[in-house]
């Protein structure tokens, strides 16, 4: 079975039973919601826990182990697929799913394996992209489909999970690559500056502006289409806020991200809808909802927005964990330091951890 065609399957009544035969540490780093874990040196001894199951998909890292799994479920007459590629191909596995908002469709990119979103906002015959990750089809088959122009391709900072595909997308289509130069590119971009605005549609009020919100990267940006949507990147997400401390300057950062989300993003409607760059395992993602939430419910329901400064900084430092895999190669290939090459993919595998836990 192909993660493409797992992933609909996760929507289905009953869904599969996944079977992870990992090591116990591998699935608690890293793993499809609602896996069962049973490694492989273990399945012959506890076939009683899924002999009686049904609809079993067997993954493992790369499919190897899998496979393995899968023979032993057959010799004891157990049906299974194999997840083929594993977890491997679960990180470059995406859907999508599209909402209007302020007069613009937003299409949300969502790839499953690493927890990533990105988006397509068009009006008219014109469209931005924010976030995008480094298969660039994705966004290039999207506006096609709605018959848009890529006109400006956008990052909300520089990211430390994944590569962002935001200079190869740019260079496919010859949009405009616009940053914010608070963080540390060192190519070739239009300087994003606060308050900027980026007109979707001609002769129509309709934009995307940018506002600086500092604390997780000192360039961090969030996009408002107009009073509708705001796209937060890694500052502010459904389950959390963004971590402080991958420049090292957790405790200055925090206190910027502090006032960058009370007095930037708290500021907006309760009405107005919140896209984030990234869910966590928390987060549960359906093929036709929207991984969003209006500021007014996550205003009630994240501890973190009701602290004051002083204790919003001791939570958000005491409380960052485990960084992201590769953040430091990654951060250096996303500012223009290293370049990207057919192996750089291997280096995001794992879960993208840029929230605060």
């Amino acid at each position: 079975m192909s993660t493409d065609e797992l992933v609909p399957l996760l929507d289905g009544d009953p869904t599969p039973f996944l079977l992870d035969v990992r090591e116990p540490d591998e699935v608690a780093d890293w793993h499809i919601r609602g896996a069962y874990n049973i490694p492989l040196d273990q399945l012959e001894a506890r076939m009683a826990e899924v002999s009686l199951r049904e609809g079993i998909v067997v993954t493992c890292a790369l499919g190897l182990r899998a496979q393995q799994g899968a023979q032993i479920l057959a010799s004891h007459g157990v049906a299974s697929s194999v997840l083929g590629g594993g977890m491997g191909a679960w990180t470059s596995t995406y859907d999508q799913v599209a909402g209007d908002f302020g007069g613009a469709r937003v299409v949300q990119i969502r790839r499953r394996g690493k927890g990533c979103l990105s988006y397509v906002v068009g009006a008219g015959t014109n469209c931005v992209v924010i976030d995008p990750s480094l298969d660039v089809d994705q966004y290039l088959n999207t506006a096609a489909h709605y018959g848009w122009a890529i006109t400006h391709v956008l990052d909300t900072h520089l990211h430390a999970d994944h590569i962002s595909g935001a200079r190869a997308l740019m260079a496919a289509t010859g949009a405009v690559l616009m940053l914010s130069p608070a963080d540390p590119f060192s190519f070739v971009f239009e300087p994003l500056s606060d308050g900027q605005a980026i007109e979707l549609a001609p002769g129509v009020h309709l934009c995307v502006s940018a506002v600086s919100v500092p604390g997780h990267t000192e360039g961090s940006t969030m996009y408002q289409l107009g009073d509708s949507a705001i796209f937060t990147g890694d500052t502010l997400f459904l389950e959390s806020v963004g971590r402080p401390d991958l420049a090292e300057q957790a405790e200055p950062f925090a206190h910027h991200l502090y006032r960058s989300l009370h007095e930037r993003v708290l500021t907006q409607s309760d009405h107005t809808m919140v896209f984030p760059a990234h869910f966590g395992a928390g987060v549960e993602v359906h093929g036709d909802q929207l991984v969003s939430r209006r500021l007014g419910a996550l205003r009630t329901t994240l501890n973190a927005l009701k602290l004051g400064e002083n204790d919003f900084v001791a939570w958000a430092v005491a409380n960052v964990k485990d960084r992201p895999p590769n953040y430091q190669r990654i951060v250096r290939i996303n500012s223009g330091q290293e370049s990207v090459t057919a192996e750089s993919a291997e280096i995001e595998l794992g879960p993208n951890r840029c929230a605060i836990a």
